[in-house]
């Protein structure tokens, strides 16, 4: 992912109707051509000003860069003509230690998950142009996703019987891997990874962008600070599909598909930590154990182990981590 914490989201705009836009759709910075556009809830980087860009055409040119640190100049805006990851990772290597902030430019939504999932190390920010601006709120998920999250073991407490209720598939426009899949649970302290039905039974073939994730009240991460409710998907919603091994990526969401089906609940604990889902009673719903076995939910008992992941935090609002007091059971 993109290095660090906290990555610039810098749009490149045209005007002041642009500009409020793009400020109210989560940009971080605005660059402008021309004078300073005032009153702005954003930071601004003017052309051959505080930002430059810098064509890259061999690493001389990345070198040449160091001579700008303490003139005025805070980022570096680098257009590669070739080998642009590389160009990238130079570039960090070199200017390390001069305070240059490092830029990227997506020109599409695919580029920024090229950008996002290409490099380890990472850029300070990420530049996009105008036509991007009604996608910001995706592009801000994307470059967020963090390369990998800490999955833990749990030990499951019992599995019992709910009825009926309506569970939601979740038909991804990705094809998921073995050992892939969502993390998903009635309380948002504890997901548990629920796999992908790329692995097929005796009696249905693989469905290989699908996740049987469990009932509408689920909780499911969508990114990597924010969980949604599995009732609130819809083709063209994002979700976050997660390996055994902890490894995180953006997928789309193709369609939901929500029936009437018998639930279990599979009740599990880590530490002092307490969650539980509920699933559909089904063979080709599975979970995932801490070796990479899965275990389908009609024969998963008291005792076993399986990954699941811990937020840490206590309560959600409207999906996102809040500090203030609840109780989940």
């Amino acid at each position: 992912m993109l290095r660090g914490s906290a990555k610039e989201l810098v749009v490149e705009v045209g005007s002041e109707v642009e500009t409020k836009e793009a400020v109210e759709r989560g940009a971080d910075a605005v660059i402008i051509r021309g004078g300073i556009i005032s009153d702005l809830k954003a930071k601004v980087y003017s052309l051959d000003g505080n930002l430059r860009v810098v064509r890259v055409r061999e690493q001389s040119d990345i070198e040449a860069l160091r001579a700008l640190s303490g003139k005025g100049v805070e980022a570096i805006l680098l257009e590669p003509e070739d080998l642009k990851v590389i160009a990238l990772e130079n570039a960090i290597a070199t200017l390390q230690g001069t305070g240059l902030k490092i830029f990227a430019r997506a020109r599409t939504l695919q580029e920024v998950e090229l950008i996002a999932g290409a490099l380890e190390a990472g850029v300070d920010g990420l530049v996009v142009g105008r036509e991007l601006i009604k996608d910001l709120r995706v592009i801000r998920e994307v470059i967020s996703t963090p390369s990998r999250l800490e999955l833990r073991e749990a030990r499951v407490r019992e599995v019992m019987s709910m009825g009926l209720g309506e569970r939601a598939c979740v038909d991804t426009t990705s094809i998921l891997r073995v050992g892939e899949g969502v993390l998903v649970g009635n309380m948002s302290k504890l997901l548990f990874l629920v796999h992908s039905e790329s692995v097929g039974s005796k009696l249905t073939p693989p469905r290989p962008f699908r996740v049987n994730a469990g009932s509408v009240h689920c909780y499911v991460l969508v990114s990597a600070g924010r969980t949604a409710y599995l009732s609130e998907l819809r083709s063209g919603s994002r979700v976050l599909a997660v390996s055994r091994d902890g490894s995180c990526r953006i997928v789309s969401v193709g369609r939901v598909k929500i029936e009437r089906r018998p639930l279990v609940n599979v009740v599990a604990e880590v530490d002092d930590v307490i969650g539980s889902v509920a699933l559909q009673g089904a063979e080709t719903i599975r979970l995932v154990s801490p070796g990479g076995e899965l275990l389908d939910v009609t024969s998963i008992s008291g005792g076993e182990r399986v990954l699941v992941w811990t937020s840490g935090a206590a309560a959600r609002h409207m999906g996102m981590a809040v500090n203030e007091f609840i109780e989940e059971v």
